[in-house]
């Protein structure tokens, strides 16, 4: 991964949603390869339940950056401490179904074994990038939605689990700027 291309990349933000969000898109080194940590939502949430995502949420009124917010989040979810993290760069935000607006930060954390917050999160997991840039475990739906009209979904199949929706999109974003992935389906990422 070309991790010097996020810190280049100056970000999109959108600002006519209802909620903000942060959420950080951590990168692990192991033997070499880069895995990215990501987590699954507990299936009684009411949002999104059993869904892959990256550790994140909603701003609250103490967080006074939304990185603030991505780093708080990320410290609950999963026990990343604010010190272990090192923030590479920012992606473009993205909008969601439910008027977040979220601001995606790529960092790089340390290989070591995080404690999911069993109120938030069922499982911890690190996908292998190899896995996600395998054109095998990647396919796209278009759909209509009713809001936003036509739209591209991004799927990635590794391990047994599968990224999708707005972790998706996020994903396909980060794999663009850093490997020589390249979606074949465009989505405007400031449309929904």
């Amino acid at each position: 991964m070309h991790l010097e291309s996020v810190a280049a990349h100056t970000p999109t933000e959108i600002d006519d949603q209802t909620y903000d969000a942060g959420v950080l898109a951590p990168i692990v080194e192991r033997d070499g390869d880069h895995y990215l940590l990501v987590t699954k939502r507990a299936e009684h949430l009411g949002e999104h339940p059993g869904q892959m995502s990256f550790p994140g949420g909603g701003a609250e009124r103490q967080d006074e950056t939304i990185l603030d917010t991505a780093l708080r989040e990320a410290y609950e979810e999963i026990g990343l401490e604010h010190e272990e993290v090192d923030v590479v760069g920012q992606l473009d935000d993205i909008r969601t179904v439910t008027e977040y607006a979220v601001t995606p930060f790529v960092a790089r954390i340390p290989d070591r074994e995080y404690v999911p917050d069993e109120q938030e999160v069922a499982e911890i997991v690190c996908l292998p990038v190899s896995g996600l840039l395998d054109p095998e475990n990647y396919e796209y739906d278009r759909r209509s939605h009713p809001h936003y009209g036509d739209i591209v979904i991004h799927y990635f199949h590794v391990d047994g689990y599968t990224v999708w929706g707005a972790t998706g999109r996020i994903l396909v974003q980060l794999l663009e700027l850093t490997t020589d992935f390249e979606a074949p389906e465009r989505v405007d990422r400031s449309q929904y």
